[in-house]
C-alpha cells in the first residue's frame, strides 16, 4: 500500500534569498515573491503547512511599475475616523515609503488566512541596498522579465 507523505514547518530547512527590486516589475516580482514565501516553487509544498523561504528585497525605493501606474495608481487607507479615507498615488508613496507598496503588492497576493499572515513575516523589505541579514547566506534570485520571445 502507497502512503501519502505531508510536510511540516521546518524551519531548518528555510532558505533565504535576496531579490534586487530595482530590476523588476512590480506586479511580476510580487507574484513570484508570494509565490516563494508560501512554497509552491518546492517539491514538498503542502498547503497546511508552513514550508516557503524567507524573502529579503532590496531597493524598494526603485521598483518599476508599467503603462501610467506611476501617476494613475491610487492606495486607499482609512484612519478609523468619520471622513478618515486617505487616497495617496503610487508615486507619493513610494517617496514617503517605499517599502509598503512591495509589502501590500506581495501581502494581497498570500492566502487571507492565519497562515498566510504567518507566511507574510519572512518577507523583509527595505528601501537601499543595505540589509542585516549577512549572517543568514542569502542566494540571489533572479525572475524572468517576460520579454523573452514566446516561441
Amino acid at each position: 500500500m502507497n502512503k501519502t507523505t505531508f510536510s511540516t514547518t521546518d524551519r531548518a530547512a528555510a532558505q533565504w534569498h535576496v531579490v534586487d527590486a530595482s530590476q523588476e516589475v512590480l506586479g511580476r516580482m510580487a507574484a513570484n515573491v508570494a509565490r516563494i514565501l508560501q512554497g509552491k516553487h518546492k517539491p514538498t509544498y503542502t498547503p497546511h503547512a508552513d514550508v516557503g523561504d524567507f524573502v529579503v528585497v532590496l531597493n524598494a525605493a526603485k521598483v518599476q511599475v508599467t503603462g501610467r501606474k506611476a501617476e494613475k495608481k491610487v492606495y486607499l487607507r482609512y484612519t478609523g475616523y468619520p471622513g478618515g479615507q486617505v487616497e495617496e498615488t503610487f508615486a507619493h508613496l513610494q517617496e514617503r515609503r517605499p517599502e509598503d507598496i512591495i509589502r501590500l503588492a506581495v501581502r494581497r497576493m498570500m492566502p487571507k488566512t492565519t497562515m498566510g499572515r504567518h507566511m507574510l513575516r519572512k518577507l523583509k523589505v527595505y528601501a537601499g541596498q543595505d540589509h542585516p541579514h549577512h549572517a543568514q547566506k542569502p542566494e540571489a534570485l533572479t525572475f524572468g522579465t517576460g520579454t523573452e520571445s514566446r516561441e
